[in-house]
């Protein structure tokens, strides 16, 4: 009875990743500087899953960016316009743009809040084997063998790479490059075998979600091409976040890959497949019974249960991860300030590592002490809190909808006097030195609240004067009290609790630190109404109110398994509604409950969905139905592929949603409108996560695309998303031209 995880944080233990990244692109480090960092935090990962005792440990997981971004470079999958640069420039362009040269498109690993890098493939596409790139996957196997640890290199399977890239031509399908790729990664393989690796570790979560005939035959041919290899490693295909189709399944357990791995924590249904399809004989099945995903103790006997009737259908077994634990943080032992009844419910990357451990321990024969120990464990966790006063209130509140969408577009109209193609961002502006030094000041006891408070409002003030000064007509206090948009408020909640050292990567060095929903959820005091008032306090044009939705609060937490998401966004709802009303008594006009999760937690497959988003769209409603028809309300979604929810972005009924498009050229404006979409729209102009200027003439040729299909008096002008990640310089260029996108349109459209 062996054990594994699926991968492992590669961003080190102090964000050594992020600030040795961020100080590349900065130009006070090199690429060798950079190199050096990514052998360190990989030799160290390596040497603590050899001394925690793990059997199989992962190498090929760490990246400088993403892995689906790792995977383009190694099989040349480069559009031209990136030809002329090399290495990392090469490399982050790809991932972040340069000055007139965008990036490519970022949207969501599947219902994660980790971002990927999507290929984008078309006719033109010829994979090989690029040398440089070849050396990764070769050279960290080595790297680690160096140290005297055999790894299994684990890469992105060829199906779930071409079913998650997007065609550079309309009408193209990337899936019909299946023959070429698997070319290139039987030569990756061969190679593989002869450095001396004995497994590799092919990931293929796209099986979880519905896949079509055609989809499972793809898969057939691809595993049989690479089975039928002379020389090659023995090859385990990794599934995640949910059941595999029967039909993927039966795929796999007939190919000659000599092990598959499932995921018994989001898929339970797995053990009902398996047995479906009788199980897999002269196979090692890779089960997934440690949640990588989630921050809770694993409940051991249950998994040990799940091993236990998993012996009959395999021939061996490995006790593993449910997925890789790049979501999770890495040390709980990093945390002093939890609560004991919180701290004793958790265990982070490196305590799972421990629980693999130990699970694997209990379930051999030979171990009679450990399966005592795992047995006496089950039994320590405390419970959740229950509020008995908020489940009585979400008792009492009946249907959550807004009134007629006209007679409210109407009393807006009248109520804030926008122009058309109205002017705005998404909320947060540039988080300083200053303001992070304040906030770290404050948290020291270095400077008193009331000088920390002072602080924030002198920021607040220029933030306004510089809005006023570009022209924008709806402005933001620019939120430089806010940590997070999602911890901020978890740290106010009732239920919640926030870590110091959580930190989870979401894109590139963009980490987050997910607070933990352990409880019911209240709010016991107003959380924004005081900063909002003064914002609105030094302008006559209206300021948005700026909340995150119940939805997204969930998605980007590490929310309690122990009731349905149901139950635990309504409280989350409960808990917005009640401030909704607070700002609108205060003068609050416009309120934006921002949703940019809302695709991410659709389930993968389509049957699971319209629960899903009857309660979600209901969660939404409950906290934003209780304003009156002259209260604007927003929200706003981003880095999503939108197209399987354009109906619930209608269903929320918010008066204005602003989503992300600039990558896309506005691709969902024509979707929404297809779908009969009524409300206001402000698809994004500029794309925030770049470093890049865009001129004032591109963002009006998005504008004048955008118009094909809503009319001027429904369209509103903004960027992708929050501007907390960038400079005053390029965010104050930006809006320039922004501004002057907008006018020279208006004018048009207006006469």
């Amino acid at each position: 009875m062996s054990t594994t995880i699926l991968g492992y944080p590669r961003i080190g233990a102090r964000r050594e990743l992020k600030f040795a990244t961020e100080d590349h692109w900065a130009g006070r480090a090199g690429a060798d500087a950079l190199a050096a960092t990514g052998r360190e935090l990989r030799a160290t990962v390596w040497n603590e899953l050899r001394d925690a005792g793990l059997d199989a440990i992962p190498s090929n997981t760490f990246s400088f960016y993403d892995q689906m971004l790792d995977t383009s470079v190694l099989v040349d999958a480069v559009p031209d316009r990136y030809r002329g640069l090399t290495g990392f420039d090469r490399y982050f362009a790809m991932a972040r743009g340069v000055q007139d040269l965008p990036p490519l498109e970022m949207t969501k690993w599947f219902d994660t809040n980790y971002h990927y890098i999507v290929p984008e493939l078309g006719p033109g596409t010829r994979f090989r084997l690029a040398e440089g790139a070849a050396a990764k996957p070769l050279a960290e196997y080595r790297e680690a063998r160096a140290l005297g640890i055999e790894t299994r290199p684990v890469l992105v399977g060829p199906l779930t790479y071409l079913l998650l890239a997007k065609p550079s031509t309309p009408g193209f399908r990337p899936l019909d490059l299946l023959d070429g790729l698997v070319d290139v990664y039987a030569e990756v393989l061969e190679r593989l075998a002869g450095a001396g690796a004995a497994w590799v570790q092919l990931d293929e979560p796209a099986l979880v979600a519905d896949r079509t005939h055609e989809e499972i035959g793809a898969l057939a041919r691809a595993y049989a091409r690479l089975g039928r290899l002379t020389s090659r490693p023995r090859l385990m295909v990794g599934t995640y976040f949910g059941t595999i189709g029967t039909g993927a399944l039966r795929t796999l357990a007939g190919s000659r890959v000599e092990a598959v791995g499932l995921d018994f924590v989001a898929g339970p249904g797995n053990l009902d497949v398996l047995a479906s399809v009788g199980g897999l004989p002269r196979k090692t099945l890779v089960a997934g019974v440690v949640d990588g995903r989630n921050v809770w103790r694993a409940d051991r006997r249950r998994a040990k249960a799940t091993c236990a009737a998993l012996l009959g259908l395999v021939d061996r077994l490995v006790v593993g991860t449910s997925c890789s634990l790049l979501h999770v943080p890495i040390d709980l032992d990093a945390e002093t300030s939890l609560a004991p009844d919180v701290r004793g419910r958790l265990a982070f990357a490196r305590q799972k590592v421990d629980e693999v451990v130990a699970l694997g321990r209990a379930l051999r024969e030979d171990a009679p002490d450990a399966a005592e120990a795992l047995e006496a464990s089950a039994a320590e966790a405390p419970e959740a809190g229950i509020d008995e006063a908020v489940r009585e209130r979400l008792g009492s509140i009946g249907d959550a909808r807004r009134g007629d969408r006209a007679v409210r577009f109407a009393a807006q109209r009248d109520a804030l006097g926008l122009p058309e193609l109205a002017t705005t961002t998404i909320g947060s502006f540039p988080q300083t030195p200053e303001i992070r030094r304040a906030r770290a000041d404050r948290r020291a006891g270095r400077i008193t609240e009331d000088a920390y408070e002072q602080a924030m409002k002198d920021e607040i003030a220029r933030v306004i004067a510089l809005q006023e000064d570009l022209g924008l007509d709806v402005l933001v206090h620019g939120e430089p009290e806010r940590n997070d948009m999602v911890q901020y408020f978890a740290e106010q909640l009732d239920g919640y609790a926030a870590t110091e050292h959580g930190w989870v990567q979401s894109y590139g060095s963009r980490y987050v630190r997910p607070p933990i929903l352990h409880s019911d959820v209240a709010r016991p005091r107003p959380m924004t109404v005081e900063w909002a008032r003064h914002a609105q306090s030094l302008t006559s044009r209206p300021v948005k109110g700026m909340l995150t939705g119940p939805v997204t609060m969930l998605a980007w937490s590490f929310v309690r398994d122990d009731q349905p998401l149901a139950e635990t966004a309504r409280q989350v709802a409960l808990a917005l509604r009640d401030e909704i009303s607070d700002l609108e008594a205060a003068g609050i006009r416009v309120i934006q409950v921002d949703e940019p999760a809302l695709r991410e937690l659709l389930p993968l497959r389509d049957a699971d969905r319209p629960a899903y988003l009857d309660w979600a769209v209901g969660a939404f409603r409950l906290a934003t139905s209780g304003v009156a028809d002259t209260t604007q309300i927003h929200t706003h979604m981003c880095y999503s592929e939108f197209g399987e929810i354009i109906g619930a972005i209608g269903a929320l009924d918010a008066d204005v949603t602003s989503v992300e498009a600039a990558r896309s050229h506005m691709e969902l404006v024509g979707d929404l409108r297809a779908a009969g979409y009524e409300n206001g729209i402000g698809p994004g102009v500029w794309d925030i996560h770049s470093p890049r200027v865009p001129a004032a003439g591109e963002m009006e040729e998005n504008l004048r695309r955008a118009l094909r299909a809503v009319e001027p008096a429904r369209l509103w002008v903004n960027p992708d998303c929050g501007l907390k990640t960038r400079a005053y310089p390029e965010t104050e260029a930006s809006l320039r031209n922004l501004v002057v996108a907008a006018r020279r349109v208006r004018e048009d459209v207006t006469g």
